[in-house]
Parts: structure tokens; C-alpha cells; sequence
């Protein structure tokens, strides 16, 4: 007999979400499975710093501050919890939660997942300096807990879809090769793993969802053959449209084989369809045995950073920008000269531009107040209407990312049971290699999808008229997905969107390669722009550092839209 489907819901897209999403989605409506994502490349920064100054810290605090008031519901409700926030110590967090469950008189049964922290073995994977190194472990010890009888699971790094599809493993009894399967609940994990991002947050069209005040966080309705319906609890806000899911599933990604520790998902084999109010079904998507080895996140502290915002106002705006650097000349320094002034501005503000001074030292008393002495002693001999945004102030540590792979059979993954006992995990019997695109062009595996549109009148107006996007991060580099919402606004997209013309509509990125990835069942291209965030969102390279915005910047630029379009 078939197993019914699985509602898995999610309350966590990262460390310091919405604290009450825990408490809302346990008692908003039906689950069978709640997951929260706490774990990010930052956040592993931040958890290991945390973990210097004391060696027993190194998970998310607010998850255990959540269960204090949800835990018993969960366990009345048969809703099993999945999540990452172990961090850096899962075992950790495990017995905190042991102590909780304890005092509140709860008999929950609790396991966790471990092996995925390599920073003891950080020198002998040629990882020297590492202040964290953890492979990205993948489902199976999270479905080894749950076959245990576990009512919690904690895991360090993991995959972020893996928390959806460790629970639809056990539940559906999938083995290792059903890759099909094992797609499917990737691909419905990666979409409800930022929470409201699938449901109207971040959204491209967002003045089209009618209540985004507050948007409810994603349920996925996993089936059997890992096809599944994304939805909400009835009632809350925001909205689960075609549009909200395409757009998570171009979120963070880069060419149409997304690879993961146990399967790798095709998503040019995605089909969604509208299932109803709210209601949007995944269905098609095809899995690959995964690759032989395991990605690695590694962060090292870089050094020591520090930087003062002027802001220059009214007229000569360029020389006055000169003149500042003229004047701080002996400090090796990274300047941006943001230019949101116009001319005859009737508010001060909107007259002003922002010129970013960023010093970088191994030394942090070489870039503090030296440095903010230097800059605010230019307050009385600098530029007229000399004024900065904040008073700078001592140095702070910035960290470097990087991403580093070994091979599975390196890594012991363990899954850590309720009565204790720890139960190997295996790695993949069967790999295969993804072929990673090193040409610095467009790819051209996937054609347009037929002849481009007859010429006819077009106006000039902004990209984002006629199409969505999202952006984020990935190490050092961008990712920008776009898509277009009818067929006809997909055919002009893919042939004129090219990789020329990207990096025309986006000067900053004109010196670094890019690489297009068309995804036709998406109405949809992703653009991986490597080196555009440096060494990663810790190292601060840019004001945007996740590439947050980078889609939004797109949207705003402006091309010649045929009419027929509008």
C-alpha cells in the first residue's frame, strides 16, 4: 500500500527568520514534518567565531529558545522537527534539547547527525587556516533518526534540501537509486527552504500579491514518486503562485544539473503547473546518480577591514570625490562612488552622492583610528558640505569563503539514534560526474526555443516590465535567474538576453566571466557571474554582498520591449 503524502512544512530560511514561524506553522494547520534552515555561509563564520571563545556554543540559541514553547504541541501533534541549526555542534544542541525536554516533563526522543565537521582535518584535505570546514552531508542519516523513531533531528551542515528529503525517504521507504524520487524532494526542498521566499517574499512582482504584510511560510506536499504540491497554511499571508515557485527554484543555483551528496536533480526536467488557490505542482523532475565527491565549506578569518561613507552634495560632485582621495591618499584603500543625486534636487538628500572609502590590514590598529583620525580630521579642510554617514570606528574582522570538494569517501557521516547508538552512513555506491561549464559563454546545450519573434514596434522601458528575477550568492559569485511569464515573452527573452548583452545591462560585470544557463521548462535563464562578490558575502566586498539585489538592478534597466509584449 502506498504511503499517504507527506506535508512538510518549513520555519527557518535563516538564523534570525521570524521567531514566531515555529509556533505558527505547528498550530496554523496540518504537518507531518516541520523543517527549519538556520545555516548559511556566514552563519558557519559567525557559529566559529562563537566557537573560539566558547567550545560548547556553535548552534542557533534561538531554535533552542523556540522549543521552549513548542516543543510539547509538536509532540502532541505527532509533528516530527528536522533541522540544521546544530551548526558547528549538533551533538551540542541535541543534549540541550535532552535538558529541555527533561524539565518541561516531555519524553521526546532526540537524534542528531555528525561527520560533516572537517576543520580537525582541515591541514590534511589541504585546507590549511580553516576557522570552519564542513562537508555538505546529504538525507540519509536524517532518514536513519526518523526510521529510529526520533521525534527531533539535529544536523550540522547538510544540504538545505536534504531536510525535506530525509523525512520522504523514510516515509516512502525510497532506496539509494531512486534518483526520480529523490530529485523530486530536492527540488520541493530547495523551493520551501528560504521560507517566504516561495510564498510573495523577495518576489520580483510583489505589488500583484494582495497581502504581503505578512506572508505565511511554505508546506510541501511530498507523494510517493517525489512529485509534489507547494502550498501555505489556509488563512496567512502572501501567496504560492507559479511565479513565487519559479523564482525560488532559480535562487542560488547555477546550471540545470543541480548536484547534491545523494542525487543529482535535473531541473531542465521541472514542469510546474497551477494546482489551485495557492497550490502549485512540481511534477517530471529527473535525478542522476550523484557526483563522487562532497562540497566543503571553508572559512578562514581574512584580516581586519574598516570604512567611512562621505557624502558629497550638490554641484562638482566628481572633483570633490577626487579631492577626498587626493587627501587620504596614504592608506591603500577601495573606493565607490555611488551617484544617486540629480540636478535641482528640492531635497537635500536627493541632491547628495555617497562616496564609500574600504581599507583592509592584517593589523587592525593600522586601519583604526589611524584611519578614522585621517578621515574626520578632512572635516574643516576638505570639500564643501564635508559630511560623512556614521563616525568610523575601530577595525572589525572579515572573514574569506571558499568552497573546496573530497571525495564521499573521505568524509564519516554518522547518524548519532535516540538510544545512542551511532549508525554509519555510507556513501553512494554509484556516482557520476557533473561536467562543470569552463567556457566563459553562453551555453548552447539547450537551443532557443525556435526562431525569434517578427520584428514590429517596440518601446524603451525597463527589463522588469515584462520579466521577473532573483538573485543571491554563491562564494564569490552571483547568481541571476530570469524568467519571462508567457511563451511569447520567452522566446524574446532567450534571443535577446544573451551573455553581450547581460554584461551591456550590467557594467560591473563586464571584466568577469559569465556563463548562461537556458532552462526552457521555466521560461527561464540563470546567469552565474564568478568573482562579482570577492571571497564571499564575509568579506564585504561590495555594499550588496549576497547579490541580493543584483536581479532588481537588471529589471530596472532599460531595453526596447516589442510592443506585442506590453
Amino acid at each position: 500500500m502506498t504511503p499517504p503524502p507527506l506535508r512538510v512544512g518549513n520555519a527557518s530560511g535563516f538564523y534570525g527568520d521570524r521567531f514566531s514561524a515555529l509556533q505558527e506553522m505547528l498550530t496554523g494547520g496540518e504537518l507531518d514534518v516541520l523543517t527549519g534552515d538556520y545555516l548559511a555561509e556566514l552563519t558557519m563564520l559567525i557559529l566559529g567565531r562563537d566557537r573560539l571563545k566558547d567550545p560548547d556554543a556553535g548552534y542557533a540559541k534561538t531554535f533552542l529558545r523556540q522549543l521552549e514553547t513548542t516543543l510539547g504541541p509538536a509532540l502532541d501533534r505527532d509533528v516530527k522537527i528536522v533541522t540544521n541549526a546544530g551548526g558547528l555542534n549538533p551533538a551540542g544542541l541535541a543534549a540541550a534539547i535532552r535538558d529541555l525536554a527533561e524539565r518541561l516533563g516531555l519524553p521526546a526522543r532526540v537524534a542528531h547527525v555528525e561527520g560533516d565537521d572537517l576543520t580537525a582535518r582541515a591541514g590534511e584535505l589541504g585546507l590549511d587556516g580553516a576557522l570552519t570546514a564542513n562537508a555538505y552531508l546529504g538525507a540519509w542519516g536524517i532518514a536513519a533518526c526518523l526510521d529510529a523513531g526520533a521525534d527531533i533531528v539535529v544536523t550540522g551542515r547538510v544540504t538545505d534540501a536534504s531536510l525535506v528529503v530525509g523525512p520522504a525517504a523514510a516515509h516512502f521507504g525510497w532506496g539509494r537509486e531512486d534518483y526520480d524520487a529523490l530529485a523530486g524532494a530536492v527540488v520541493a526542498g530547495h523551493v520551501i527552504e528560504c521560507g517566504p521566499q516561495a510564498t510573495g517574499g523577495n518576489y520580483a512582482f510583489f505589488t500583484e500579491i494582495s497581502d504581503l504584510r505578512r506572508p505565511g511560510f511554505p508546506i510541501a506536499v511530498v507523494e510517493a514518486d517525489g512529485g509534489s504540491v507547494i502550498t501555505k497554511h489556509p488563512g496567512t499571508g502572501g501567496a504560492v503562485t507559479t511565479g513565487t515557485v519559479t523564482a525560488q527554484l532559480l535562487y542560488e543555483i547555477t546550471g540545470s544539473r543541480y548536484a547534491g551528496p545523494d542525487v543529482t536533480a535535473r531541473f531542465d526536467t521541472i514542469r510546474l503547473t497551477d494546482d489551485g488557490p495557492d497550490r502549485v505542482r512540481i511534477s517530471g523532475v529527473r535525478g542522476e546518480a550523484p557526483p563522487p565527491t562532497l562540497k566543503v565549506g571553508c572559512n578562514r578569518l581574512g584580516g581586519f577591514r574598516n570604512q567611512v561613507e562621505f557624502v558629497l552634495t550638490g554641484l562638482d560632485i566628481e572633483a570633490k570625490a577626487e579631492l577626498v582621495k587626493a587627501q587620504l591618499g596614504g592608506f591603500d584603500a577601495e573606493w565607490t562612488l555611488a551617484r544617486g543625486d540629480r540636478a535641482d534636487a528640492p531635497v537635500q538628500e536627493e541632491a547628495s552622492a555617497v562616496l564609500r572609502c574600504v581599507v583592509r590590514d592584517s593589523d587592525p590598529k593600522a586601519i583604526g583610528r589611524a584611519f578614522s583620525g585621517a578621515a574626520i580630521e578632512l572635516a574643516l579642510a576638505g570639500y564643501p558640505g564635508f559630511h560623512v554617514t556614521a563616525p568610523p570606528g575601530a577595525a572589525s574582522p572579515y572573514g574569506v569563503f571558499e568552497a573546496a570538494y573530497v571525495d564521499a569517501g573521505e568524509v564519516e557521516h554518522f547518524a548519532v539514534l535516540p538510544d545512542g547508538r551511532r549508525r554509519v552512513i555510507e556513501p553512494p555506491s554509484e556516482t557520476r560526474e557533473v561536467t562543470e561549464v569552463t567556457e566563459v559563454t553562453e551555453v548552447t546545450d539547450v537551443p532557443p526555443p525556435g526562431p525569434p519573434p517578427p520584428s514590429g514596434p517596440s518601446r524603451r522601458m525597463p527589463l522588469g516590465t515584462v520579466v521577473g528575477a532573483r538573485s543571491g550568492d554563491k562564494g564569490g559569485s552571483a547568481n541571476v535567474g530570469v524568467w519571462a511569464r508567457t511563451d511569447e515573452a520567452w522566446r524574446w527573452l532567450a534571443h535577446m538576453l544573451t551573455v553581450e548583452e547581460f554584461r551591456r545591462l550590467l557594467p560591473e560585470t563586464a571584466p568577469l566571466p559569465v556563463t548562461r544557463h537556458p532552462l526552457p521548462n521555466l521560461r527561464a535563464l540563470n546567469f552565474v557571474v564568478d568573482g562579482l562578490l570577492g571571497q564571499g558575502v564575509a568579506s564585504q566586498a561590495r555594499f550588496d554582498p549576497q547579490a541580493k539585489a543584483v536581479g532588481e538592478w537588471l529589471r530596472s534597466r532599460h531595453v526596447d520591449i516589442p510592443e506585442a509584449l506590453l
